[in-house]
């Protein structure tokens, strides 16, 4: 198995979740590019397309404006759906529990001989699945919810930063910690051994995108 690029500066995450705007779907997906370029400007690193329950064909028109939009130093990554990332120069795909298997599609990138450009993360909710994820070719993992945060109920109660420092002590790729991250506790994560952070709200109802990036900027640094 090839080795994944290294991913070594501490990364900004933005997830994205269009059903929390307002107005119509069409209203929805005008405001989230709107937000889109404007975290990419901040300096946001990479931004996961999480909006799952879209038809392929609107998705794949929001990715590939979402591409046409941020300057090459911001990463666009599309929750679950390869086929949308692989067909829109979308820079790599983040796998769900119910995706398909980390494994699987490096298999794929290796049959389309694939450089090794196109990023391959996975979201884990325990050690076991981060280790798992890891040995079968993911570049990173999001491990969560480290706190408590309303879109992260339904896996249960928060783990932790004993078990995020845990994850990151036993794997050798980035994890980036999810779940109730804020200007006040980034440090906390960094300092327990991610290798980046990722959000929601956080970037998504900032007033100001801008401010918020360097004042996480200014803390894990």
């Amino acid at each position: 198995m090839s080795l994944p690029p290294p991913i070594r500066e501490v990364k900004l995450c933005y997830v994205t979740d269009r059903k929390a705007l307002d107005g119509t779907t069409d209203d929805q997906i005008r405001l989230l590019l709107r937000k889109i370029g404007n975290a990419s400007r901040a300096g946001i690193d990479w931004i996961q397309i999480r909006e799952k329950d879209l038809p392929a064909r609107a998705l794949s028109e929001l990715v590939r404006e979402a591409v046409r939009l941020v300057p090459a130093s911001c990463r666009i990554l599309v929750n679950d759906r390869l086929d949308v990332a692989w067909t829109t120069g979308a820079s790599g795909v983040h796998l769900g529990e119910q995706s398909l298997p980390v494994g699987e599609v490096r298999q794929f990138l290796r049959d389309q001989n694939h450089g090794g450009e196109f990023l391959v993360g996975a979201s884990t909710h325990s050690l076991e699945a981060a280790l798992d994820a890891e040995k079968a070719g993911a570049h990173y993992v999001i491990f969560g919810p480290v706190f408590a945060t309303p879109s992260k109920v339904r896996f249960g109660e928060p783990q932790g930063l004993q078990r995020l420092a845990e994850v990151c002590a036993r794997i050798s790729i980035p994890t980036l910690a999810i779940g109730g991250i804020s200007l006040e506790n980034v440090q906390v994560c960094i300092r327990a051994g991610a290798g980046g952070m990722a959000a929601i709200r956080l970037f998504q109802h900032a007033g100001d995108v801008q401010v918020v990036a360097s004042a996480l900027r200014s803390r894990i640094h």
